[in-house]
């Protein structure tokens, strides 16, 4: 691997440190390179903070005090995501890059959202610094795949996930079964203060009585949503709790108590999962996992309204039970889990 993409791969790392705490903001790193040397680098500070480039520019100033604007004009850039070119909860980090007129800029790829989409480009060029476009642009586009998918298709990023035997059992009707092993379960805690949003349907708010939280990780709980057309879940269910928001998409009512929000669909049941991420995307929810159950599961595949899905399983045989989701997708990844098996599949 070449200089320029291992300074290119270290904003990606950096970038990933962000990943739970700047939605819906994408996740960005930046590096700020001097006669070979790393001099700053940063990455997005969490949602309504400093963007990658301004936190590796104040490294540089610093660390180098009177010497850092010279330092910074004979430096090269390197940002995981073009510089944004608008006013939002922080000024635009091209302009801030341009008044300091380093002698290069890479940028691994093109923001997709309109306000800045080649604009911040535009504005380092007419400063009339040489930019290059596309140095890991596919691994860039991967690691943001959240927000190229809010900004594109206008819902969150659907993360599908669930745990099933060895003889493709996903749970029992009657009662609650753990069937992934415990650093399975840890690895979910993980994915979800990685995500903005969890949802289940009634059957498993019912049956397993889950609080959703990451109580196994450290991080932010995401917000709960939980699908139940007529309200029977008790209001002393666990996902009522204060630890998280909570959304419960219905056919009854809409009401807002505190960390609790009722939302009513209009035609319930028809393109319910179509109705649920619009919803979602209004409310800058870029990304979600959805944990269960079955039907839950299998209505989003049907729909086509999936991403990603992580699947464990396991060496335990239920012999009875409800049958695990069916999904065409490619298997991107496997790895054990301890003695759990991890498939990844994307469509």
């Amino acid at each position: 691997m070449n200089m320029h993409r291992q300074y290119m791969q270290r904003c990606l790392d950096l970038a990933q440190l962000g990943a739970g705490s700047v939605s819906p903001n994408p996740m960005v790193g930046a590096v700020i390179v001097h006669d070979d040397k790393i001099i700053g680098e940063g990455y997005t500070s969490p949602y309504g903070g400093p963007h990658a480039e301004v936190n590796a520019v104040s490294q540089v100033l610093e660390r180098y005090g009177d010497r850092a604007k010279k330092l910074l004009a004979e430096s090269t850039f390197y940002v995981s995501l073009e510089p944004c070119a608008h006013y939002g909860k922080t000024p635009p980090c091209a302009n801030m890059i341009a008044d300091l007129k380093p002698s290069k800029v890479f940028v691994a790829c093109l923001d997709p959202y309109a306000k800045v989409n080649g604009k911040g480009v535009e504005i380092l060029r007419a400063a009339g610094i040489e930019v290059e476009i596309g140095l890991l642009e596919k691994e860039a586009i991967w690691l943001n795949r959240r927000f190229f998918t809010r900004i594109g298709q206008h819902r969150p990023y659907v993360i599908l996930k669930w745990a099933q035997s060895k003889d493709g059992l996903i749970g029992q009707q009657d009662k609650q079964v753990w069937i992934s092993n415990a650093a399975s379960q840890q690895l979910t805690h993980r994915w979800r203060a990685e995500e903005d949003a969890i949802l289940v349907g009634t059957h498993t708010a019912q049956l397993d009585n889950p609080s959703l939280t990451v109580r196994h990780w450290k991080g932010k709980n995401p917000i709960r949503v939980l699908i139940d057309r007529d309200l029977v879940i008790s209001p002393e269910a666990k996902i009522f709790d204060e630890k998280a928001d909570t959304i419960v998409f219905n056919a009854k009512k809409t009401d807002w108590q505190g960390h609790i929000k009722h939302i009513e669909l209009e035609n319930y049941g028809l393109y319910l999962p179509q109705s649920i991420l619009y919803q979602l995307y209004l409310m800058d929810v870029q990304s979600i996992i959805i944990e269960g159950g079955a039907k839950t599961l299998q209505t989003f595949i049907d729909a086509g309204l999936w991403d990603e899905a992580r699947v464990f399983q396991s060496e335990k045989e239920l012999h009875r039970g409800v049958s695990a989701p069916k999904l065409n997708g490619r298997i991107l990844e496997k790895r054990m889990i301890s003695s759990d098996l991890l498939m990844v599949y994307v469509k």
